[in-house]
């Protein structure tokens, strides 16, 4: 019977890509449960078999089962994000504790720790080796491998419960954004919005069987309204809604609260802090990030924001004045901030998000982009048909360098739907990794939020998706380009968390060069390029309003950075308080009482910035400087490409990622590119 059910479980039966079409909930627990059990039986025989441990003997063959846990779980976390049903998350819920408690089991594993550090005195190991054992003798020590046995397992039921925790916090998002919508039976009030956004409304309600217009707080919809809905009690309307996403205000009050879920979040964060030896989890989180402590971090953040809140403040009094003058708005209210300020862009530039758009159609910016990293690495991109996915919309590319050599595929998830998380990202579905069969090629997701087609139309892309497109294609080529084989260093593994956003946010300056522009952009009618005094009032309005864009992502990484290094067991979170302080610091706009953007910041509560969410500004002096060298040599400069290939791209997670940044830059990253790429000047600071 169990090999019955092992036969007819496709999470058992991978071999290549995971056939999504086949796989159920009721796959998911027995095949986690039969994987487990299997692992745990095999490690108590790697280890009672021997006392002399090799790489050979010990590492390679937990690195194998790993990879086929890593490949059961992957499909099925991805589907959690990507089409969410309640059969499903059941499932996917029952198995977070298991493989948590499976985790900690082998962090804590004492015979297991003995003999990683007796393979660690192995003189011969080469250099993705010597980082696998470096990197796991630190990993066990932050399980508790130390710990006497009473700690141990607190440490491992705190784990455990955080797993669960995060998992809700997700959830209560993805709810509180579904469960809201607003139905209009006339057009009156869509006043402003262009007609993509009424047809999208409009599409919206005929796909739930309804008449007229739909809005929903899915980001294309809700940003559509922010920025050119006319009729100001709407847009009040829809930013109360999305300001009170999963909390004890707004339409659902309570409802999907995840004001609880984040103060025991942060409470056992910080008891496993201590447990470990820690003050607080802003120092376990930097255990294993570049920065060398918190107050390196602080110190960082509150220059940027020195030298950004001078310009922030101009650009804020400017835009008041302007609603004032031009649309007779007295007080500026945070719901007007979006759409004055697109008004104001269209003033200043005679552009607007929308007037780019019909030179932006999908199609031509993913080709654009598959050129670009062509002239950059030579690389060649083409899709792949007859693949199982889990959606009509997703499309599958395989990539091959410049030998002709297959280097990874990966699966393209562009447009919002329902059941589907907010954001993008990229994730990965299988690993670079050598194994008895020859080396395993990585496979990862590439997953956004766009504006679906309307119509016969392709989907168009406002500038802002491009970027965003090619930040995460930059996430990407950094797993799929590794040449590491060891499973734990290879591609994103192993990077501190605030060097892996280098590669995206470099890849995002593309977006901005007139040649690489060229090959993105095309009108999705005419087929005619993007005329150049649309490209300049591009150029010109880069970094409008670049000062207020900065404070509020460093309202974000302080705000998240102090909530973990200040938590006071004795006071509690005060998650509010603390963001009040923060607000009070380095912000410009103060939202109303009820805002509750903490209750869905599912970075730092559901995803793995938690004490990280700096890691966006810290990785940005990186790839600003890092790009500052394609500026000196030629953007499309193939040998300076190649050289960040070898140099970042191949390496994964194998080497210091300062090492790696100097032996392309010659040098330790400077801020300045950074500071002129942003237009922020002495001048401002």
């Amino acid at each position: 019977m169990e090999r019955e059910t092992c036969m007819n479980n496709p999470l058992l039966q991978l071999t290549d890509l995971p056939p999504f079409s086949h796989i159920k909930p009721e796959h998911v627990e027995p095949a986690i449960d039969r994987i487990l059990a299997d692992n745990r039986t095999e490690i108590e025989r790697l280890l009672s078999a021997r006392d002399d441990y090799t790489w050979d003997n010990l590492v390679a063959p937990l690195e194998d089962l790993e990879d086929r846990l890593n490949r059961a779980w992957s499909p099925v976390s991805h589907m959690i994000a990507v089409v969410n049903s309640d059969a499903l998350r059941e499932a996917h819920n029952a198995c977070l504790p298991k493989l948590s408690q499976y985790a900690t089991e082998l962090g804590q594993n004492a015979r297991l720790y003995a003999a990683f550090r007796k393979v660690a005195d192995d003189p011969t190991l080469n250099p993705p080796q010597r980082k696998t054992l470096d990197n796991a003798l630190r990993d066990f020590r932050l399980a508790g491998v130390d710990l006497p046995e009473a700690e141990k397992q607190r440490y491992m039921a705190i784990q455990q419960r955080l797993s669960t925790l995060q998992a809700k916090f997700a959830e209560n998002v993805l709810d509180a954004t579904q469960a809201w919508s607003k139905h209009l039976e006339s057009e009156d009030a869509l006043t402003g919005l262009p007609p993509s956004a009424v047809a999208m409304a409009r599409q919206a309600a005929e796909q739930k069987g309804l008449t007229g217009w739909l809005l929903t707080l899915e980001f294309p919809s809700y940003f559509a309204v922010m920025s050119h809905a006319d009729d100001r009690s709407l847009r009040e309307e829809v930013y109360h809604a999305h300001a009170t996403r999963a909390s004890d205000q707004g339409p659902h009050a309570g409802q999907f609260d995840n004001g609880p879920l984040m103060e025991e979040i942060l409470a056992l964060r910080h008891e496993l802090a201590n447990l470990l030896g820690f003050d607080n989890y802003a120092e376990r989180s930097l255990a294993t990030k570049m920065a060398p402590d918190g107050d390196k971090v602080i110190a960082f953040l509150s220059d940027l924001a020195d030298r950004s809140l001078g310009l922030a403040r101009e650009e804020l009094m400017e835009l008041a004045d302007f609603a004032r003058k031009r649309h007779g708005l007295d007080k500026l209210q945070p719901w007007d901030i979006t759409w004055c300020a697109e008004k104001l862009r269209q003033h200043r530039y005679a552009l607007s998000q929308e007037d780019l758009k019909p030179y932006f159609p999908e199609p031509r910016v993913v080709s654009g982009l598959f050129e670009v990293v062509k002239r950059l690495y030579g690389l060649q991109i083409d899709e792949l048909d007859g693949i199982d996915t889990w959606h009509q919309d997703v499309r599958v590319f395989q990539i091959r360098d410049r030998h002709g050599e297959p280097r990874g595929r990966f699966y393209l998830d562009l447009y919002a739907r329902e059941n589907k998380r907010g954001g993008a990202w990229m994730d990965e579905c299988i690993s670079r990794r050598a194994t008895r069969d020859g080396v395993q090629l990585p496979v990862a997701y590439l997953t956004c939020n766009f504006t679906p087609p309307i119509g016969d139309d392709p989907a168009l892309l406002t500038h802002n998706e491009v970027i965003t497109l090619f930040h995460e294609f930059g996430h990407g080529l950094h797993h799929m380009l590794t040449r590491v084989d060891v499973l734990a260093v290879s591609g994103i593994s192993g990077v501190p968390w605030d060097a892996v956003e280098l590669p995206s946010q470099f890849l995002e300056n593309w977006c901005w060069e007139r040649e690489a522009v060229d090959l993105i952009a095309a009108h999705y009618q005419s087929g005619e390029p993007l005329p150049d005094e649309l490209f300049e009032k591009m150029i010109a309005a880069k970094n409008f309003h670049a000062g207020m864009q900065m404070v509020r992502q460093l309202e974000f990484s302080l705000f998240d950075f102090r909530l973990h290094r200040d938590y006071d067991p004795k006071l509690g979170a005060r998650v509010q308080e603390i963001l009040d302080a923060v607000r009070a610091e380095v912000a410009v706009i103060k939202p109303p009482e009820y805002h509750r953007f903490q209750h869905s910041f599912n970075h730092i509560f559901a995803g793995g910035y938690a004490a990280g969410y700096y890691s966006y500004k810290w990785a940005e002096v990186l790839s600003a400087d890092a790009f500052a060298r394609f500026e000196e040599t030629g953007i499309f400069n193939r040998d300076t490409g190649l050289e960040f290939l070898e140099a970042v791209l191949e390496q994964g997670g194998a080497r210091d990622p300062m090492d790696l940044f100097v032996e392309f830059r010659g040098r330790e990253p400077e801020i300045d590119a950074l500071l002129r790429h942003s237009g922020i000047s002495a001048s401002h600071q």
